[in-house]
């Protein structure tokens, strides 16, 4: 599979001029003229190195480069300016692009640039892989998906395992928070310490403090021994901190005093423990909106949201259902001593389907049909029934406005031949504005 790179440069000779020297490299290159059109390249496509000028009519390179990194960290950014803009060219590397290189520019200079940007992103790439592999090896769970949106998390996860930041988990339920938790710690130089998981909304308000934190002898009636805290148990490690939007006032400020000083107490105790310990934190609520409403407090909410990663719900990553039910199909086969298959037509309907419950609910359908099935194969009438509702409404409202639109269309037809072809006329019956019916005209692509 060749390279492929794309061009954002307004002046044709240097966009054309370029684009020939790459191609004559052996590259797949992609031009455009202006950062809008970039920006829906970079959206659609998928590219090896981007080329960048930094001026340009309306969006600015900047604008692509920034657009470039969230969409794919790991692809690298070329940038081009004039000899006076070298200002601007400096603090584009300093948000990230690979290198920059002044105009008007030598063709054989450029090429070397380009040549060692795709070396950096073959083995990023390679990196990427190979870590795959060593969170196997390690026992970390592995993530299934192969989609633009799910890339450019990969992406990022390469990159925080190198740190030791706070990491803060977004997304509904069901998306994978604490596959992705354990995937952060496995691939982190913690991976040989525990990683304690902790679900927030699970634990009684009562209870939590001496859960996280530990207590001494006697610190309360029932506390007949000392017990550590899942802090103490996390140390060297790191701890998965579940729903974190769902703990008490009391509790978010000793979190905090844990994130700021790496200290704690335990109930009942005089003395102070240190600890050594990651944190990362996940939660399906809008912390912004509970930060507003005072429920949340907010300088916690800016210690934890270090490193955020917002993960997609399924109906945003839909190429990757037929992947997950391989996947969960083959796991379930081995665990129940069944050989099933689901049939294309029930992949395809799984494919259409919204998922309110996201990976977690497509889990439970395919373990269900599965465990219910007469047959080798799953057919379409093994799905649940809410599964099976959804699709015939779709279809039914698919069907509903074919309908409507091709009724609409007869009746526009019916009184334009009426008027003779008059708008104006036919307008008025219709009651609808001239503009409308200009518009209906060529909605449902009428040859008058």
């Amino acid at each position: 599979m060749r390279e492929s790179i794309i061009i954002v440069e307004d002046e044709k000779i240097v966009r054309i001029s370029l684009a020939d020297a790459l191609k004559a490299e052996g590259y797949a290159v992609l031009t455009v003229a202006d950062g809008e059109t970039a920006l829906s390249a970079l959206e659609e496509g998928e590219f090896s190195l981007v080329i960048s000028d930094i001026r340009l009519p309306g969006l600015s390179g900047v604008d692509v480069l920034k657009k470039s990194l969230s969409e794919s960290p790991s692809t690298p950014v070329i940038v081009m300016t004039a000899y006076g803009n070298i200002k601007d060219a400096v603090e584009t590397m300093r948000l990230g692009a690979f290198d920059y290189i002044t105009k008007p520019f030598d063709l054989d200079e450029m090429l070397i640039t380009v040549n060692k940007a795709l070396e950096v992103e073959s083995i990023t790439r390679e990196n990427i892989r190979l870590r795959k592999e060593l969170r196997s090896y390690y026992g970390a769970p592995n993530i299934i998906g192969e989609s633009k949106a799910m890339k450019a998390i990969y992406a990022l996860l390469e990159k925080i395992s190198r740190t030791e930041s706070t990491v803060l988990i977004l997304g509904e339920s069901g998306t994978g928070k604490e596959l992705i938790a354990s995937t952060i710690h496995y691939q982190s130089s913690r991976k040989d310490n525990p990683i304690i998981r902790v679900n927030c909304a699970a634990l009684p308000e009562d209870l939590i403090e001496s859960e996280l934190f530990g207590y001494e002898k006697g610190a309360f009636t029932g506390a007949v021994a000392k017990k550590p805290g899942r802090f103490d148990l996390a140390d060297g490690g790191s701890i998965f901190l579940d729903e974190i939007g769902d703990l008490p006032p009391l509790t978010q400020t000793k979190i905090l005093r844990v994130l700021e000083e790496r200290t704690f107490e335990r109930l009942g105790a005089t003395d102070t423990v240190s600890v050594d310990v990651r944190i990362i934190a996940a939660t399906n609520k809008k912390l912004e909106r509970e930060v507003q409403k005072g429920r949340f407090r907010e300088d916690l909410y800016y210690r934890l949201n270090v490193i955020p990663i917002e993960l997609p719900p399924l109906r945003k990553r839909k190429t990757d259902v037929p992947l997950l039910i391989n996947s969960f199909n083959s796991r379930l086969n081995d665990q129940m001593g069944t050989d099933v298959s689901f049939s294309p037509e029930t992949v395809d309907i799984l494919m259409n389907y919204s998922f309110p419950g996201n990976v977690r609910e497509l889990l439970n359908i395919v373990e269900r049909c599965i465990a219910l099935t007469n047959y080798k194969m799953v057919k379409p009438f093994d799905l649940p029934p809410h599964v099976v509702k959804a699709r015939q409404e779709k279809t039914l409202l698919s069907t509903l406005q074919t309908i409507t639109a091709d009724a609409e269309k007869e009746h526009i037809v019916r009184i334009l031949k009426l008027t003779e072809g008059n708008r104006t006329k036919s307008a008025e019956i219709l009651g609808i504005s001239r503009k409308t019916l200009w518009e209906k005209i060529n909605t449902h692509q009428l040859d008058l």
